[in-house]
């Protein structure tokens, strides 16, 4: 494990390496580009470049609404023709490869023995503990999870976390470059597969599924009572304290008090159902319906939009925002 320290602080990146340049990767290059900084992209993909910079194109928009650091341009871009040129001069690297933990060890490993020594290397990753990843790695105290919510240009939020290799110092600094990156961090003090959001993220699709697989609602009922429901208050106060509110005055105490025998009722099943070509065609066909018409990218700024909106309502926009 290296107790080398980043070469610089957190405060004084200028450049950032982005490996890996599909939606999460490439919604990266967006945001790091949108705070200032230059930015070195490296895929394998033979199309790789022109698909990038399409991304940045249509997320630009929404990244002037939401604010544009001092300096901020789509022109500060670089795609690199090597793994080892895009990040030989990277003061951090974010890597975003695909789910694949083989691909992602020996590529940890590439990019720890690319980069000049002590500079961090964050995952993308949104499942795989860090100590599954980092055993390839000579240099594995640098290596962290950085992970995001898509589109990482507009969700704030990325959970940080080191794995059982990594310096404490090593989350430390990912964590502050971060924030400096104007991103909401959460630092996870131990490991968990799948993180915090994704967790409960996959129980409410779990839960999704089964009523979908069982006839109980269709995929435009089950949207529309989060986005009409509890989603209106998740926006800005989070389940926890959502439900201490429904205890009223005696808070979550008296919640739990009044509601906790209902939590032995049958009303879930986190076990996941069976993904049998029947349920994939019904979630398909349900999301096609939903669209009603809606091209991929016409549904995409209608999210960003929708998310703007939110953030702007909420008071969570941002310094420079219009």
């Amino acid at each position: 494990m290296s107790t080398t320290p980043s070469p610089i602080a957190p405060e004084d990146v200028r450049r950032v390496a982005c490996i890996g340049a599909g939606v999460i990767g490439g919604g990266w290059v967006a945001h790091f580009l949108a705070r200032g900084y230059d930015v070195t992209a490296w895929d394998p993909a033979d199309d790789a470049e022109e698909k990038l910079r399409r991304l940045v194109d249509a997320a630009w928009p929404a990244l002037e609404q939401m604010g544009l650091a001092d300096g901020a341009s789509k022109d500060r871009l670089t795609v690199a023709p090597t793994l080892a040129e895009a990040v030989a001069d990277a003061d951090f690297v974010q890597e975003s490869a695909p789910e694949k933990l083989e691909l992602k060890r020996s590529l940890l490993a590439e990019l720890t023995a690319a980069t000049r020594p002590g500079v961090i290397v964050a995952s993308s990753t949104s499942g795989y503990p860090m100590s599954d990843m980092h055993s390839d790695a000579a240099d594995n105290g640098r290596l962290v999870v950085g992970h995001p919510f898509n589109p990482p240009y507009l969700i704030p939020l990325v959970e940080v976390v080191g794995g059982e290799k990594t310096d404490r110092a090593a989350v430390e600094w990912a964590s502050r470059f971060y924030d400096l990156a104007g991103k909401s961090v959460i630092t996870m003090d131990r490991e968990l597969p799948g993180f915090i959001a994704n967790r409960l993220q996959e129980a409410l699709w779990r839960e999704a599924l089964h009523m979908v697989a069982n006839g109980e609602a269709t995929v435009q009922d089950i949207d529309d009572s989060i986005t009409e429901g509890p989603g209106l208050r998740w926006a800005f106060m989070g389940p926890m304290l959502t439900f201490a509110l429904a205890g009223g005055e005696g808070g979550m105490a008296h919640m739990l008090d009044h509601f906790g025998p209902s939590l032995k009722s049958p009303w879930t099943r986190l076990e996941a159902p069976e993904l049998d070509r029947a349920l994939r065609d019904a979630v398909v066909e349900g999301c096609d319906v939903a669209a009603d018409g809606r091209t991929y990218a016409d549904l995409v700024a209608e999210r960003d939009q929708g998310v703007i909106d939110v953030l702007r309502a909420t008071g969570r926009l941002g310094k420079g925002a219009k």
